[in-house]
């Protein structure tokens, strides 16, 4: 089937106020990005939905897939224009419904009539269209409540819109409506996560990782390059800051009472992403923490790790419980990367009985033995960026996890 347009519709853009444009906008910016490479689209934004109008129609099911994962978009649906005909509308009404009915399924005809000189009435066109669908496409049945099919047909002043898929999309908020954070990407199931949901509201993201080599490997940094890769999938690009740890590790392990490592360790985390976070223009800092989930995600963890920044630092999966992490890693695609059995620096150097609830006031007086301030600048320093995108090279990964068996 040619479609000449798509129907794209808001989702919680609509309940914005004087400020709406600035988010229809930024997703018209958004989808332009995501169509780079296919002919030019037109783009007619209204205060409630919004029009591609495709120029090849043979690329409209590329451009459906590219939509598919654009935050801000709460469903569309391919459309045929036609003229104001009725033997024309009946004509493509049966092309449009053909070819989507597979075997048998449940039809229903939805008639709206903005253009009230249109001579037939709402149940009218319903009743027309209806009959000739059913008289020349095999295998429907009727039916009036959730049919598999609803053919719509909206008649307006400029032409009679016809659509009978309804796509689900992204949801949320058109990324960059919510400023810019930096995330910080570990190899594990919660971050990647977290950074999604981050997406999700509108947040640009920058990501940083640690790296911690010979504690880990290459095959490791190239798992988050992967998970990042991933991400891009819904923002186009993610630069990705990979922080060189080992020596920082180190000096915690031989200062810093073993039961103390772990959260004197997220403290040197967490300033270095607050001074690569200052140096991008984010305005705050992700996590993928879970209360409870871990020794250094109680309440009394958080709060001595927190002391070494005043930036905000979010925290979307707070009240999520592991379950409901893994079934967003399912569906965003990162959980069978995440499972890779690479270790990354928050694994190495485990302490076997973590403190999970640690003073403040101790962690302070340890670290005060060591200049860790020249330390983190140093690393910082030597901090190597790159940009992923969705099309990432992903053999690496294959290549590498083939070596272990």
């Amino acid at each position: 089937m040619q479609y000449n347009r798509i129907l794209i519709r808001y989702g919680e853009i609509s309940t914005k106020g004087k400020n709406r444009n600035r988010f229809i906008n930024q997703l018209k910016r958004n989808i332009t990005d995501a169509l780079t490479g296919l002919s030019a689209v037109k783009i007619e934004a209204g205060r409630d939905r919004m029009h591609l109008l495709i120029q090849n129609p043979a690329e409209a099911q590329e451009i459906s897939d590219r939509l598919e994962p654009i935050f801000g978009i709460q469903s569309f649906s391919p459309v045929i224009k036609t003229n104001k005909d009725l033997e024309e509308m009946k004509a493509q009404s049966v092309s449009l419904v053909s070819s989507i009915v597979k075997g048998q399924a449940t039809f229903k005809v939805s008639a709206r009539r903005a253009d009230k000189s249109f001579p037939l009435d709402t149940n009218e066109l319903n009743f027309e269209l209806g009959s000739y669908v059913m008289k020349n496409v095999a295998g429907l049945t009727v039916k009036m409540k959730k049919p598999e099919i609803e053919l719509v047909a909206e008649v307006r002043e400029e032409g009679v819109y016809l659509s009978a898929q309804k796509i689900p999309g992204a949801g949320g908020m058109p990324i960059g409506t919510g400023n810019k954070a930096t995330l910080m990407l570990s190899g594990g199931l919660d971050s990647p996560v977290a950074g999604y949901q981050m997406l999700k509201r509108g947040v640009e993201i920058e990501a940083v990782h640690f790296h911690s080599p010979p504690f880990t490997s290459e095959q490791s940094k190239e798992k988050v390059r992967k998970l990042a890769a991933q991400l891009a999938r819904y923002s186009g690009t993610v630069k990705l800051h990979i922080v060189p740890f080992t020596a920082i590790q180190q000096a915690i392990q031989k200062q810093v009472p073993e039961n103390y490592t772990m959260t004197s360790t997220r403290r040197m985390m967490l300033k270095i992403t607050d001074m690569i976070r200052d140096k991008t223009g984010s305005r705050a800092i992700i996590t993928g923490e879970s209360l409870g989930q871990v020794a250094s995600q109680t309440l009394e963890s958080m709060q001595a790790i927190n002391a070494v920044t005043e930036t905000p630092v979010l925290r979307p999966l707070i009240a999520m419980d592991k379950t409901e992490i893994i079934d967003v890693a399912k569906l965003i695609q990162t959980y069978d990367i995440s499972i890779l059995p690479f270790e990354d620096c928050c694994t190495i150097f485990t302490p076997a009985a973590p403190k999970t609830k640690p003073k403040l006031e101790k962690i302070v007086f340890y670290e005060s033995f060591l200049d860790f301030d020249e330390m983190l600048q140093k690393a910082v320093d030597l901090t190597e960026t790159e940009i992923l995108t969705p099309d990432a090279p992903d053999q690496q990964i294959k290549d590498d996890y083939s070596d272990l068996f």
